[in-house]
């Protein structure tokens, strides 16, 4: 992945139940994780209230779209909070392909050090799964400047 690293997040899946249905329009699938989160610009956790949203549509068009918080401690030391929604699409054929997929995240921060960084650039994400769980990494693709 090209970009400058910014966020490797290890997600586990262990603490509950995935919640699905299955309509007449869509297949939805809703699964709970946590995990941990590291960096140059923060270290800490992935809250245990995180969820990834999977909807399968009439057409085969896989949404992915995880939201979730994470605790821990920016670049400055500082307490601090980093909201992540993480989305990708998927036809039935990529979803299969071997190898890492590639996602769009948005994130929102408490943190005075990061807000600057974190809302004006943009990222992509690389999501590789593992035996122990999936692992994202996220990536600077662009410095925001106008």
């Amino acid at each position: 992945m090209e970009g400058k690293p910014v966020l490797d997040i290890h997600v586990t899946f262990n603490r509950g139940p995935s919640v699905s249905l299955k309509g007449e329009n869509a297949e939805v699938l809703m699964i709970p994780f946590d995990g941990t989160v590291k960096g140059e610009i923060f270290n800490g956790i992935v809250e245990p209230c995180g969820v990834d949203t999977q909807i399968l549509n009439a057409v085969k068009i896989r949404h992915m779209s995880a939201r979730y918080m994470l605790t821990g401690t920016d670049c400055e030391g500082k307490e601090a909070h980093i909201y992540v929604e993480n989305n990708a699409w998927f036809d039935e054929s990529v979803e299969k392909a071997p190898g890492p997929f590639h996602t769009v995240p948005t994130f929102y921060t408490d943190s005075a050090a990061l807000a600057a960084y974190l809302h004006r650039n943009q990222f992509v994400g690389e999501g590789i799964g593992e035996e122990d769980g999936l692992h994202i990494k996220y990536y600077e693709i662009s410095h925001g400047e106008e």
